[in-house]
């Protein structure tokens, strides 16, 4: 068989305008969503400052806080993925982007850390709806050859909000830049207008209580459901590590490093590390295309993800240029999260994909919680470079344990239902 992207397959993508709408609206929807996810990895030393955290709790507050952000994450991720297969997907992309866009505003106004936390945790529930409904409507309408392209066009597109987010921040305050993000997720309902609703899911829904819809507990009732649950998860867990840890609290890692003032910076190095993602994003959907494989496209980028993290813990420290380029790299190599999202929805039948694809990227996001608990907690006995290194290492194994266990669905037809036991 071919290597080759068939020919037509980007005219495939764009032919049909609700197509072509729905992955815009996708993809600028999950630019919005990167960046007021990633605006606090950017702004956590400014803002705790001027809300008078003193230097000495600024990383105590800040995993404090990113914790807080994740946990909502992870319960809007099930919120909303259970949504998406009960009631539709477009009730997700018109219900997410209203929360998280009014948690971003009200960030703007806060004036204590207790306030803090509890919009991000309420913001955080509203982001994890955008990014897996989003590719489940899109994986829904395109055909099967092309749908890992029109998921790569989404998150690649997507992941530059974090690069708009790291210069943003150089021109406005840090409350006007959570303003400016809850205005750019409001401005994106009048294009959802246009967006239709999967003719798979509206399938599915005739069949009345014929097919189980969204629920949760079918993952743990089944052993082969659960298999492929956990498999795609830990898959996706070294990204949020390598961004939770590595790149979030690039002040305290360059310090241990050995590098000397001035210190690279958080917005600088979530900048350059997003710039690297969505160069991955494109490169690893392209990759899946040429091999016709989502398994082959993710171990390559898990490879080069590794190289780049030994690289950066022992080349680190150099000089600020050298650490922004590693940080690139480490981007580079974490741009699997196209494809991550895209398994995510292509493992699992209509009747359970939305609640699959959604809460699936927001449990792997959610395991930066233990993942920066284990962090601080080796941090003791190993210091803050060598704690990286041992939870990088435990999250690392993980996921290529995943990518064994994954089955391939590049080939696979989505329009299928599950069922509720294994026969």
């Amino acid at each position: 068989m071919s290597k080759t992207a068939p020919k037509g397959i980007f005219a495939e993508m764009t032919q049909d305008r609700v197509v072509t709408l729905t992955i815009i609206v996708a993809a600028l929807g999950y630019f919005v969503d990167v960046f007021d996810l990633l605006l606090f990895n950017i702004l956590r030393v400014p803002s705790l400052k001027d809300l008078g955290v003193p230097d000495e709790k600024l990383l105590e507050e800040g995993v404090f806080l990113l914790n807080a952000q994740m946990a909502g994450l992870l319960a809007g991720g099930f919120l909303w993925g259970i949504a998406g297969d009960k009631l539709g997907r477009l009730s997700v992309l018109f219900g997410s982007i209203v929360l998280y866009s009014a948690g971003s505003i009200a960030n703007a106004y806060i004036t204590s850390v207790d306030q803090y936390a509890l919009i991000r945790f309420l913001t955080g529930i509203g982001l994890a709806g955008e990014l897996g409904v989003g590719v489940t409507l899109a994986s829904e309408l395109l055909p099967k050859r092309s749908r890992g392209l029109g998921t790569t066009v989404i998150a690649s597109i997507g992941v530059l909000g974090a690069t708009f987010a790291g210069v943003l921040v150089n021109y406005v305050t840090w409350r006007h830049a959570y303003l400016i993000g809850g205005l750019m997720g409001f401005a994106l309902l009048l294009l959802r207008i246009g967006v239709k609703e999967s003719g798979m899911f509206k399938r599915v829904l005739e069949q009345g209580e014929k097919v189980v819809r969204g629920n949760m507990l079918m993952f743990f009732q089944n052993w082969d459901l659960f298999r492929r649950y956990m498999a795609v998860l830990m898959i996706g867990a070294p990204l949020w590590c390598t961004v939770g840890i590595f790149i979030t609290l690039t002040p305290e890692f360059a310090k241990d490093l050995g590098m000397a003032d001035p210190l690279p910076t958080a917005a600088n190095a979530v900048m350059y590390c997003y710039i690297g993602i969505a160069l991955g994003d494109v490169l690893s959907g392209l990759m899946s295309q040429w091999l016709q494989s989502r398994r082959k496209s993710i171990f390559v980028s898990l490879v080069m993800l590794t190289v780049a993290t030994v690289l950066y813990t022992q080349l680190g420290g150099s000089s600020p240029t050298i650490y922004y380029w590693l940080c690139f790299f480490m981007g580079l190599g974490a741009g699997y999260w196209a494809m991550f999202v895209q398994v995510g929805a292509e493992q699992f039948g209509t009747n359970l994909r939305a609640t699959a694809a959604t809460s699936v990227p927001n449990v792997a996001r959610g395991v930066t919680i233990p993942v920066t608990l284990a962090f601080r907690a080796l941090i003791p006995a190993l210091g803050i470079t060598g704690s990286g290194i041992a939870v990088f290492a435990g999250v690392m194994a993980c996921a290529f344990a995943g990518l064994w266990l994954m089955k391939e669905t590049f080939h696979d037809d989505l329009d299928y239902v599950e069922q509720r036991k294994k026969k």
